[in-house]
């Protein structure tokens, strides 16, 4: 190996690292790596920047607007209701869910449908007594298995595409993923509704069962001094029995008193944290004699003529290892935080010192406004309305769904490329006036586009310094033996295990160079090699961090970080099947 080889390899496990524990944002990660990789001479600046020029991040970013432009219409919301509502068996309601879901996913992105999906699926199993935890993990692997239907469902298929026709190859086809990603996608779905139901904890809606594994907040109040609750017993406060909502210990100075009995008084300045939901926690603050611990950064918002918000913060989240003190959420946000929520375990110490993790659930409250400036930007996955919900721009839902429609149509029949198509999707948004052009730019996730233009530079360092050709030699070495389909599957679960620990997008840059020098050694068709990577990448079903769509429901599921290997492996195991019995089938040797 040259130094240019163990250079590279040292950038990118660094990077790698980074990513994995998750130490800076992944935008700055791949574009560091690849500004290392340039400035030490591995790398040319044509060779480095290659992915801003690509069709790929372009196409990606036009496919954002036209899906922003749906999402604000509200012109899906109306869904749920109908076709939920009448569903009786729970697999017969995650049917009516998940199947739209995918097919939806298969032209739209993801990310947003899961969005706007999940509130109205919470309320829905809320309203008719059915554990959330049972849906809202399955529709965010619905999503995930739709996008491998065709080239626009999901950026990552645009990605490998554009590795595609940079190789001198053609695109791919709408259509030509889904040879692989639609038995795929079958089976998966299968499975999820067949398992789900078994596999998945039940959180209980119930709102008394808060002892249960139901999605907890917790909330610290003070006794205010001289107050009504000032030297009275905690049965007197009526703090006992509260609906939903359970008092699991008082602090006094140093002294921390629990469990708290009926009969344990109550003195001035006392710290009180109670454990509840989110709809019940926020009662407390009409609870005269107690003051919300943070009264300093909830000072100034009148907690009745405000809108309380759950949120759920992404891996881009300029919050994530930091605590709201040193964020200063209020000011930046114009919004306080009124409770938190960690879906492993109950969140300890005061929440102004809380050190923020992705896929923390927040309890807000703030002006009503505060869903449109923040809802599409990389600090909150999941913007979710508690207190009734958004109005949505309905007259123009007709425009924007017409122009996706188009959009669809015109790749999918080759009326247009996908660019062409997405560019011209995305300018007939803005000038219909179904989005302003700040909207329209605000419904970039700019984070995501420079991971996919920097990759590129990436990838083509492990190409051009060999350890493409190293990496497949070994892999080759090891498996051949078993027969080519070995070496398919093994460079299948080195995708999935690589997307589990960082971007998918990353993930399908790295392994495509490794994939196309294999093929080449195993006379394997390299189109089938870059589907393989494709969906390896979009087969994010162990962790909640592999794919934003998981995080998204880690929180508002009330989910522990190892439900999602409890119903994912099974998923993970068909999808490896899968790809093994398709590859030989539609391209034989």
């Amino acid at each position: 190996m040259t130094w240019e080889s163990w250079l590279t390899v040292a950038v990118v496990a660094v990077a790698v690292v980074a990513l994995a524990r998750e130490m800076v944002p992944p935008s700055m990660a791949i574009l560091g790596a690849t500004v290392t990789l340039l400035v030490a001479g591995v790398l040319e600046p044509a060779e480095a920047f290659s992915g801003f020029s690509n069709p790929a991040p372009v196409s990606v970013a036009g496919l954002y607007v036209v899906a922003g432009a749906i999402e604000r219409t509200g012109v899906l919301n109306g869904v749920i209701g109908p076709v939920l509502g009448s569903a009786r068996g729970e697999r017969t309601a995650m049917a009516r869910l998940l199947v739209p879901a995918a097919g939806m996913s298969a032209v739209l992105n993801n990310t947003p449908i899961v969005a706007m999906l999940v509130p109205a699926v919470s309320r829905w199993a809320h309203r008719n007594g059915r554990s959330v935890s049972r849906y809202l993990m399955p529709l965010s692997f619905a999503a995930l298995l739709g996008g491998t239907l065709t080239v626009i469902g999901t950026s990552t298929n645009l990605v490998v595409s554009g590795l595609l026709e940079q190789s001198g190859r053609d695109p791919f086809g709408f259509f030509e993923v889904g040879t692989i990603g639609l038995p795929v996608a079958i089976a998966g779905l299968i499975l999820v509704i067949a398992l789900a139901p078994i596999v998945l904890p039940e959180r209980k809606p119930a709102r008394r069962d808060i002892e249960g594994d139901v999605r907890e907040f917790v909330l610290d109040m003070i006794v205010e001094a001289g107050g009504p609750l000032d030297g009275v017993t905690v049965e007197v406060g009526h703090l006992r029995h509260l609906a939903g909502v359970f008092l699991v210990q008082v602090t006094r100075g140093d002294r921390v008193i629990a469990p708290v009995a009926p009969t344990t008084e109550l003195r001035g300045d006392d710290h009180l944290r109670f454990v509840g939901l989110a709809g019940d926690v926020i009662d407390l603050h009409n609870t005269r004699g107690l003051i919300p611990e943070a009264e300093d950064h909830i000072a100034g918002f009148d907690t009745t003529q405000q809108v309380f918000y759950e949120v759920v913060v992404g891996p881009a989240s300029p919050l994530v290892g930091h605590s709201l003190k040193q964020m200063d959420f209020r000011s930046r946000y114009q919004a306080a935080v009124v409770a938190a929520h960690r879906a492993d375990h109950r969140v300890e110490g005061k929440l102004g010192e809380l050190r923020l993790r992705i896929g923390d659930t927040l309890l807000i409250v703030a002006s009503r406004a505060f869903r449109s400036r923040w809802y599409d930007r990389n600090d909150f996955l999941l913007v979710s309305r508690i207190t009734g919900s958004e109005p949505a721009r309905s007259a123009k839902g007709k425009v924007a769904l017409a122009i996706g429609a188009g959009v669809v149509l015109a790749a999918a029949t080759g009326l247009t490329g996908i660019l062409e198509a997405s560019l011209v999707g995305a300018f007939a948004v803005v000038a219909l006036g179904v989005l302003t052009p700040n909207e329209a730019k605000a419904s970039l996730d700019f984070d995501v586009l420079v991971v996919i233009a920097s990759a590129f530079g990436l990838g083509a360092a492990i190409y051009k310094t060999g350890l493409a050709d190293l990496i497949a030699d070994g892999i080759i070495t090891t498996l051949d033996g078993f027969g080519s389909i070995a070496v398919v599957i093994g460079l299948l679960l080195a995708t999935m295990a690589l997307t589990e620990m960082i971007t998918n997008n990353a993930a399908a840059v790295l392994m495509f160079p490794i994939a196309m020098a294999a093929a080449a050694e195993i006379g394997i068709d390299p189109r089938a090699m870059a589907i393989v990577v494709a969906i390896g990448a979009s087969a994010s079903f162990l962790t909640p961090i592999g794919y934003q769509t998981n995080t998204m429901v880690w929180g508002p599921g009330g989910y522990r970080f190892s439900d999602y290997a409890r119903l994912g492996t099974a998923l993970s195991l068909a999808t490896i099947v899968t790809v093994a019995v398709m590859v030989p089938i539609v391209w034989p040797s």
